[in-house]
């Protein structure tokens, strides 16, 4: 397919090397290891109970040149539970992409070709600007359901995801979602850097304790008989851990 975000996202050379995020790695007591053949590694890790994994190689999306960063958790939530927070330079050039395919009658590739997170962009309701607050210049949120949303977006997310504001570039690929009952975060790193790691992991560990305690607190609603707020999640959906797994 066709890369239509190339010349707005391009970026410096491929790293050959992993070495910065192997010294992070070690300093956290996490375990790392070099993919065989290829420029990346794989980094694993708990949060609390809660197992992730960091994977930096190339690039699994077409908005985003050469290599990127991937933080994944396995949180087990409902997988009719949708979320997707991306930076406004992305969402803007997905949804002119988005129009263009439409209007070219090309819709069957909208189907099937496109970045999930592009379709998303045309499935599901937007938070207003009043709901984002201090985000609203910086980030677009859309999910299918937006009570859990704005649960989800805690007063520590939302101070994790205003952080990186001013240290990375606004037209820098940063893309947070919920899918089938994983948290992704992904973004473009070209090269190894763990100070733009460390960045990215406090907004990822933000989004995981914020989507469990969540859960958390529905459960608890469940247990003594109030109705959650969320239709997503009925008496048998509540989330059970799951141990982390390759990115698809």
């Amino acid at each position: 397919m066709r890369n239509p975000f190339r010349h707005l996202f391009a970026r410096g050379p491929e790293a050959a090397q992993a070495a910065a995020l192997q010294r992070w790695a070690a300093d956290h007591g996490y375990a790392f290891r070099k993919v065989r053949d290829a420029d990346g590694c794989v980094v694993e890790g708990q949060l609390g109970t809660q197992g992730w994994r960091l994977e930096w190689g190339q690039s699994q999306r077409s908005y985003i040149s050469g290599c990127e960063l991937r933080l994944m958790a396995e949180l087990g939530l409902p997988h009719n539970l949708m979320a997707l927070v991306l930076n406004r330079v992305l969402m803007a050039a997905m949804e002119k992409e988005v129009y263009e395919q439409y209007v070219n009658d090309v819709q069957t590739r909208i189907d099937t070709d496109t970045p999930a997170e592009m379709r998303w962009l045309v499935m599901y309701g937007k938070l207003s600007n009043a709901d984002l607050g201090t985000l609203k210049d910086r980030f677009g949120v859309v999910g299918s359901l937006q009570p859990w949303l704005l649960q989800w977006l805690s007063p520590a997310l939302r101070e994790a995801l205003a952080g990186t504001i001013e240290h990375v570039r606004s037209d820098q690929p940063a893309v947070l979602t919920i899918s089938r009952g994983r948290l992704t975060l992904r973004t473009a790193m070209p090269q190894a850097d763990a100070g733009k790691l460390a960045l990215w992991f406090s907004v990822f560990e933000q989004a995981v304790r914020s989507a469990t305690s969540v859960v958390a607190e529905l459960q608890q609603a469940a247990a003594v008989g109030v109705t959650p707020q969320t239709a997503a999640f009925g008496p048998s959906e509540f989330p059970r851990t799951a141990a982390p797994g390759r990115d698809v």
